[in-house]
Parts: structure tokens; sequence; C-alpha cells
């Protein structure tokens, strides 16, 4: 996750939009579960195809998902890929496009498998994924055709460039068809997709003819029409949305313990909350107190909020002791519910 400071946020609104509104009814298990769990399961840039296939498999999901149960946590969160191009999952979309042999992508479907052990037990899965291209492969960047444009973000509020160099039309249709085919095979298994680094929007997504946020929307439901949509412009404090497209605020913050959360919605939108227990995004150790974990997290919850909380995660999917150990701390202290075993 790239920082940025957010200097335009837009206004917010007092509540959650009516029942009519589908996005409040995509929502209402995300707000009823107030919390939950997300993981950065990645890779370096030099990892082969074949050592990636080897982490990937030795993914113990049953494991992960029975510490996730054990901390009483109503979804999960994890990464499909990043910046290096290795995704834990297979796309031949994305194999077709960027002509990569041997596929960067894991032959294993981690996602299908993960869903498959949490769903039994009453927990949900979301995926994150960057709006953009992995920007550490170049075969894949030139292939999707995207290129990085420059800061500051939010200099044009109203209208006109934001730092996006144009619209990156080829770019987007291209990244959709990929977030198309997973949503389709997967359907129902995942609930819920966080988009990174929309850093452009103004210059990439917001207009009336597609592709736009909307179509970007429509892409990741495709194979699911409930699942809710959030896409991250950075690090804002206030957290702000950036779309009517959306159904959650993204809420990328670093200084969790000086957030003030208030009420359930910005914008119609339900208000959401990620940041990391670590010293920083999938790193050790803890920086809170168990308290304190419960403070944040409480302050947020009582008034609507949903709060997502990151933590270090193994190849072999284990959570380390310390983070799991804090995480169960937080569900008995938010009464919880452990799910069954």
């Amino acid at each position: 996750m790239r920082i940025l400071t957010c200097l335009w946020c837009v206004g917010m609104a007092c509540g959650i939009a009516g029942a009519a509104d589908p996005s409040a009814e995509r929502t209402q298990w995300f707000r009823e579960a107030k919390w939950g769990v997300f993981t950065h399961y990645l890779t370096g840039d030099a990892t082969t195809p074949e050592e990636w296939n080897r982490a990937v498999a030795s993914f113990d999901v049953n494991r992960l998902a029975s510490d996730v149960a054990s901390t009483g946590a109503g979804y999960y969160v994890i990464t499909l890929g990043q910046n290096s191009g290795h995704y834990c999952t297979p796309n031949a979309t994305y194999d077709k496009i960027v002509g990569i042999s041997p596929s960067k992508c894991a032959s294993r479907d981690l996602v299908a498998d993960l869903s498959a052990a949490l769903a039994p037990k009453g927990i949900r899965l979301m995926v994150y994924l960057p709006a953009g291209a992995p920007d550490r492969d170049p075969v894949a960047m030139k292939a999707l055709e995207w290129k990085n444009g420059k800061y500051p973000v939010w200099s044009y509020p109203e209208g006109g460039p934001d730092g996006g160099d144009d619209r990156l039309v080829n770019f987007q249709r291209k990244w959709e068809s990929v977030i198309q085919e997973w949503s389709n095979r997967w359907g129902e298994k995942v609930s819920g997709w966080w988009f990174d680094g929309c850093y452009f929007p103004i210059a990439m997504y917001k207009h009336a003819d597609a592709p736009n946020f909307e179509s970007f929307a429509a892409a990741a439901r495709s194979g699911n029409p409930k699942s809710i949509v959030a896409f991250n412009p950075g690090v804002c404090d206030p957290i702000t949305l950036l779309s009517q497209a959306e159904d959650y605020t993204a809420g990328e913050i670093n200084d969790a313990d000086k957030l003030v959360c208030p009420g359930p919605a910005v914008d119609g939108r339900q208000y959401h909350m990620l940041s990391f227990l670590g010293k920083f995004w999938g790193a050790a150790p803890p920086r809170f107190s168990d308290e304190q974990v419960f403070a944040i997290t409480k302050g947020i919850t009582d008034k609507g909020g949903v709060v997502t909380w990151d933590v270090p995660i193994q190849p072999d999917g284990t959570i380390q002791e310390p983070f799991l150990n804090q995480l169960r701390a937080l569900g008995k202290a938010m009464g919880s519910t452990p799910k069954a075993p």
C-alpha cells in the first residue's frame, strides 16, 4: 500500500442509505460482522513460478480457517497479488494478455480452497487486488498498457487532471476482463473486493461512459451481484469515498489510534477502517496493547462502523502467535462468538 496524504475529502453523510438501496442490502452482513482479519499474502519480485507454486501449495487452508474462527472474526481478506505480478490463483485471461510462460499465477486456486474451508465456519471471504498493473513486472506492464501517473493525486478536486497521464482506456478494459474471470469463477464464494491504488480517480474513473467506476464495480460483481466493493485512494483521514459505485469505504489508515469515526456512513456508504496491528502492513511486532486494539475497534463499531485488522502471515498460511493471541483477545472483549471448529 502506497502512503498518500488526502488533501481533498468529500462530505460525510449521517447515516446509511435507505433500505431500498442495493448497497445497504449488500453491506448488511458486513455491518453485522463488525470486524475482520486481513493478510498480505505476497512474494518477492525474484520468486520463480516454481517457487511460488510450492509456496501456495503449502498454504494450509484448514489451519487458517480454524485460526480465524478461534478469534470470532466475521470475515477474512486475502491479497490475490500485488506489484511482483505473482497471484495466488490461476487466471487464463491474464495469462493470455501478458504472455508470460510459465505463468506467475499459481496453479492452485487458493481463493476457492479458502472459501471451502471458511464457509462451514460462517466466515466470509473477501479479496484484495490493486487497481493498476503489477508495476514491478515490466512485461505485464507493457502488455496491459499500464503506466503510472504523476502526483499529487488530489490537486483538482472539482474536475480536470489529477496526476494521471490519461484515461488508460485499453488498460482498464483489459483489467476488468481479468477481474471478471475471477468473479465469474468464484461466484458467491467471494463476498467482497478491496481495490488498492485508485490514485487517479478523476483522470481514469470519473466519466459518464465506460470504463469508469461503475464498469469497474460491475466486473467485480459479475459472478456475485451481492459482492461489496471499495476503491482505495490512499491514506485519508478523515476517511473518504470515491464513488457511489462503492458499497463501503476502503478506509486505509496508518494512525488508527488517532482516527475519529463520525458515524455509520460516508456519503451514504458503509463506514469502514483498515489498518495494521503490527509496526506496518504485514510486519511484526504488534504495536498496540490488547486494550488499545479493543478501544479502537469498539470506538468505531459502536457508531455503526466496521474495522479490519491486517496481521502478518507465513507462506504456509500460519498467522504469527502474538497476533493470533491479540485477535482472540479482541474477539473475547468484543463478545464475538468463536466459530465452530
